[in-house]
């Protein structure tokens, strides 16, 4: 590791990024980028999905080389080639997708590649010393997990709580958060900004990259914005609003976060008659959707939410309950006879779930709707091109071309391809879990724009949020899940966020 002082003005500066540009194929991610962290401060990184932010951060953290630039942490230069490198010199990362070995407990995953040895004569694994310590951590954080669960038991934000725990445990003088807050719950997020404090006290420096502004504006001391790949001001928090945050990120001002609805509602079309998972906690659902209506559903995390899409989709076991279209009824027992029966859904966690990491945008656009493409025995990469460029330009998703792979685009321009997949499929009914996570106000308001177009076409969505605000705003009713069960059923223009929070409690 290279090492260089840099001269600096500010003796409380931590890490400073200078001039730091990289390339990929056809884009150019990062041009002439530059980011001071200062100790004992949040430093929040915001801008639109493709602005570079993460790329920014992985390239800190050892995971891509920069192609110029400099970096400097408390002084000394320094040029990562591996992220446990990063980690072992005080830089840690909590990355917005979750890589974890989930058929391993929570404890192996805490200290996978530094495993306790129990002694410097005896090379195994002290699974006493692991358990201790992550109950250690555990106890200093007050995260309420058994580190001896298995991660794939656990509901995606406790395994987003244990990520967290293992950054801190590194002692790091450095960490980064990357849309650290997308899979928690209020409570939770609560709990995490604890945490940061904490941290931000013991003079770490926290880099903070959120598309919430609120949570921004709450939690940071500096915000530095990014767009297209350059940097565009530092600002101290306290002198910034939302509306010059938007205006910053996306160019423009946005007056609306949210289009007008006129999307004319019609008939019920589908009704879902006593719905229970055999091997969740979902109990009982009884609702009606109609046409060109957009029906969301809200609840605390564990509330049943995801677990009632995935039972209408049948990606889920049914024990009862019968699902009626256009009044015959469809028996959805798996995907594929979800989708012959013309429903879509769109997954929570896209990584997991929803894209083909290796291979290209138009493989991933296309591969629900194959049939399509058909001419005679083969594919027609012509009809699948002119699909896939449809799916670009309607979704405004930024890629160097159709050929490129799927996980190098940013979180956001994978959810617009997954989107526009399953648009491709021509459902009646689309189901929508968390479709606007990890993305920025410019694309979430063009994602709603595609929801309430695709009601005013007669559509029926239904569609899962955390964030109430965005269910409110969009949504022309609302189904509250508490439990497992449906707790009430209010209608967005009637409602408030307090009303929905005491339903979402009923039962928890």
């Amino acid at each position: 590791m290279e090492k260089q002082t840099a001269s600096s003005d500010n003796k409380n500066v931590l890490l400073k990024m200078e001039g730091i540009c990289k390339e990929f194929p056809g884009v150019k991610a990062l041009d002439n980028v530059n980011l001071t962290v200062k100790a004992g401060t949040v430093h929040a990184l915001m801008g639109e999905n493709g602005a570079g932010k993460s790329t920014l951060m992985k390239c800190l953290f050892g995971v891509y080389n920069k192609d110029s630039g400099h970096i400097y942490l408390e002084g000394n230069e320094i040029n990562f080639k591996t992220s446990k490198e990063a980690l072992e010199n005080g830089v840690a990362m909590v990355h917005q997708e979750l890589n974890q070995a989930l058929k391993r407990n929570v404890m192996d995953n805490m200290w996978l590649g530094r495993f306790p040895k129990i002694s410097k004569w005896c090379p195994l694994t002290s699974e006493k010393k692991m358990y201790d310590a992550t109950a250690k951590v555990f106890e200093e954080l007050d995260v309420q997990v058994d580190p001896r669960t298995i991660m794939s038991r656990m509901p995606v934000s406790q395994r987003q709580m244990v990520e967290i725990a293992k950054a801190v445990s590194f002692n790091s003088k450095v960490i980064v958060f990357d849309e650290p807050t997308s899979s928690l719950t209020e409570e939770e997020v609560e709990h995490l900004f604890r945490i940061i404090n904490m941290l931000r006290d013991r003079g770490c420096g926290i880099i903070y990259i959120s598309h919430k502004m609120e949570e921004i504006l709450r939690i940071s001391d500096e915000v530095t914005i990014m767009r297209d790949g350059q940097w565009v001001a530092t600002r101290p928090a306290k002198e910034l609003t939302m509306n010059e945050i938007i205006r910053l990120m996306v160019g423009r001002e946005l007056t609306n976060r949210y289009p007008q609805k006129d999307n004319k509602i019609g008939e019920s079309i589908l009704q879902v008659k006593n719905l229970t998972a055999q091997y969740s906690l979902l109990k009982d659902v009884s609702f009606e959707a109609k046409a060109g209506e957009v029906l969301g559903v809200a609840g605390l995390d564990g509330s049943g939410r995801t677990e009632l899409l995935e039972n209408i989709f049948g990606i889920a076991t049914r024990k009862e309950g019968e699902i009626y279209l256009h009044g015959k009824r469809v028996m959805n027992r798996n995907a594929r006879e979800s989708l012959a029966n013309k429903f879509a859904m769109l997954t929570e966690e896209r990584r997991a779930t929803g894209i083909f990491g290796i291979r290209d945008i138009q493989a991933n656009t296309t591969i629900s709707s194959l049939r399509k493409y058909k001419k005679g025995p083969f594919l027609s990469d012509k009809l699948m091109s002119e699909s896939t460029e449809w799916g670009i330009n309607a979704m405004r998703t930024k890629t160097p071309s159709q050929k490129t792979q799927i996980r190098s685009l940013s979180g956001g321009n994978q959810q617009k391809v997954i989107l526009a997949r399953w648009l491709l499929t021509d459902p009646e009914v689309l189901l929508l879990d968390e479709p606007t996570r990890g993305i920025d106000v410019g694309a979430k308001y063009e994602i709603y724009q595609l929801i309430l177009d695709l009601a005013k076409q007669g559509k029926t969505i239904i569609m899962v949020s955390s964030e109430m605000p965005e269910l409110l705003g969009v949504c022309d009713r609302i189904l509250v899940m508490s439990g497992g069960r449906l707790s009430g059923e209010v209608g967005a223009n009637e409602t408030t966020q307090e009303e929905i929070m005491t339903l979402a409690a009923k039962y928890a």
